[in-house]
């Protein structure tokens, strides 16, 4: 059997880091990684990107050498991705965050609205379903990381997890800061609007674990198998018909009901009240914008919408590259717009 010589060179400065001798022709990436980081201790094997060109796109880690267009000689580039991270861990960080901080300021813990509200409670039924649906949202999503998902790369950049926790948990700090201000409002409709809203949010929650579930069975544990995505028995499903990304689609659906049903559009705070408690121009106002009043949950699922709108692109471009047969009709995350 004929081996294969493999040199690594570090992709910016050419320099020679690791030269493999008698290397088995259906080694794979993830075996070469493995070997290199003998050599290179500081590199583990998820921290490294090998290539074929100093500039051209990271081998996938399953990909066999003697496939590779490369002779017994085979000259790989390395670059280093950095510190990494898992995905698991960054997920737990990430929703872990809101879900406490929320719940801080619904119990109204001292130091934040001040001593005259500490520890107690809004008379105001919204209030508590919206702690209630957010809780139970935050929740869902600790679970599925732990339970459903499964993850097609092991690890990310650690710097990422900053960036991430920043969106997650500031976003989570102002609107709960609103929404549970002892001088909060009702929605401008009152308990119908709540009722319509809290709907809208439980079926797209429904249909948001149901994508999930689905693609947790389209990927066998421990593989990176990937398939076409189709429609099951479940109803929830069945915007795979209109859409490659519906678990994207539920999840601004589930936004848009938790939006509607607080209808918080908070002003800058005024001076304190006698109260001590910062005054709010108009907590809870109607859903029109005037240039006094800026949105809390309106403006995080506008935010959490476009950057799931370039995911979705994403995987809608890979599944057209990857498939042939990929169903023409379906868009990336709205059905027959975006």
């Amino acid at each position: 059997m004929k081996h294969y010589e493999v040199e690594i060179l570090d992709a910016k400065t050419r320099e020679k880091l690791c030269f493999l001798d008698k290397v088995e022709p259906q080694a794979t990436i993830a075996e070469i990684k493995n070997l290199f980081t003998k050599t290179h201790p500081q590199w583990y094997p998820a921290r490294q990107s090998l290539r074929l060109d100093p500039k051209g796109k990271s081998l996938k880690d399953e990909d066999v050498l003697q496939k590779l267009p490369v002779g017994t000689t085979a000259t790989l580039y390395f670059r280093d991705l950095g510190a990494q991270i898992s995905w698991v861990t960054v997920f737990l960080t990430e929703y872990a965050g809101p879900l406490f901080i929320y719940l801080l300021f619904y119990f109204r813990v001292p130091f934040i609205y001040g001593r005259k509200y500490d520890f107690t409670s809004s008379r105001h039924t919204v209030v508590h379903l919206a702690c209630i649906c957010h809780s139970f949202h935050y929740i869902k999503r600790l679970l599925e990381t732990l339970f459903v998902h499964r993850f097609s790369h092991g690890t990310m950049p650690l710097r990422n997890i900053f960036k991430n926790c920043t969106y997650y948990w500031g976003f989570a700090a102002w609107m709960a800061y609103y929404i549970n201000h002892p001088l909060y409002t009702p929605p401008t409709y009152g308990a119908q609007q709540v009722k319509l809203a809290l709907a809208i949010f439980v079926i797209c929650q429904l249909g948001n674990f149901s994508i999930h579930m689905a693609l947790r069975d389209l990927r066998p544990a421990g593989s990176k198998t990937r398939k076409i995505p189709y429609p099951t028995r479940n109803p929830f499903t069945w915007l795979f018909l209109l859409v490659s990304c519906p678990n994207y689609t539920y999840e601004v659906g589930s936004w848009i009901g938790f939006a509607i049903m607080t209808q918080c559009l908070p002003g800058e705070p005024l001076a304190p009240s006698f109260s001590g408690v910062p005054l709010v121009p108009s907590v809870c106002s109607p859903l029109f914008l005037t240039s006094r009043f800026r949105p809390t949950v309106a403006l995080f699922s506008l935010v959490g919408f476009t950057q799931m709108t370039i995911w979705a692109k994403g995987k809608h471009r890979s599944y057209l590259k990857e498939f042939r047969d990929y169903p023409p009709l379906r868009m990336p995350i709205i059905p027959f717009l975006l």
